[in-house]
């Protein structure tokens, strides 16, 4: 038997582990799950300032074709990060003021595109997370099909329906929701440490030692030469 294309139900990171997560940078998540799990830089925050959390929503479109959106939207949660494959066209906008309208109302923390938007004045005056591969005034077609709620590749990442998407500044990144509990407690001990190790910098001439530490441990310079 076929898998349906829209999956209306599955399992969600916990809205208690998304308020933790939502803490810390998604840095700290890459660093402390191994270096993985940042989509491509090509995906970036409208406007600096904003930021997301929340269990990933997956659509699958055809490039420059926005039809699932609208689906997506009328299913997802309250909570839910929209998470859009498409494709990384940039030749089109998928969403503009209108459908992100919709999407707050509906009280979806936030749409991460892989794709274009339009109308980013108005979206930045809304102040709604909001993260795609850049702009374009040209409007989407609404005549394909496409898959709700099924894994995605967004950003050359993998996304599950379910799993933590965190965004900032920075970028975004994914969190499987399985490995969600078990890296809170290490993304709160890597906080702790880089805090210290932070204040430590800013004192006397511990700056240079790190520095030098750092360079032994990099092969360039040998153990007891100094900058």
């Amino acid at each position: 038997m076929s898998t349906p294309d829209i999956i209306k139900d599955f399992p969600r990171v916990s809205p208690e582990d998304v308020a933790q997560a939502s803490q810390y940078q998604p840095a700290i998540f890459s660093d402390i799950a191994g270096r993985r799990g940042a989509l491509h830089g090509r995906i970036q925050a409208l406007r600096p300032r904003m930021k997301v959390a929340g269990p990933a929503f997956t659509v699958e479109v055809r490039p420059g074709d926005n039809l699932m959106i609208h689906a997506a939207l009328s299913l997802a949660k309250p909570g839910d990060v929209l998470v859009v494959d498409g494709k990384g066209d940039q030749t089109s906008a998928l969403m503009g003021t209108i459908m992100m309208t919709a999407a707050r109302q509906l009280g979806l923390a936030g749409v991460i595109l892989d794709g274009a938007v339009r109308d980013s004045l108005e979206i930045d005056e809304m102040d709604y997370p909001v993260f795609s591969v850049g702009t374009n005034p040209n409007g989407p077609t609404k005549n394909n099909g496409g898959r709700i709620g099924h894994p995605i590749s967004c950003g050359g990442v993998t996304v599950r329906p379910g799993d933590l998407v965190i965004g900032d500044a920075d970028g975004v990144v994914v969190v499987e929701r399985v490995q969600l509990p078990a890296l809170l407690p290490l993304a709160a001990h890597k906080v702790q440490a880089e805090a210290k190790r932070i204040a430590a910098i800013k004192t006397g001439d511990t700056a240079a030692k790190w520095l030098t530490a750092s360079l032994v441990t990099a092969g360039v310079l040998k153990e007891g030469e100094v900058l």
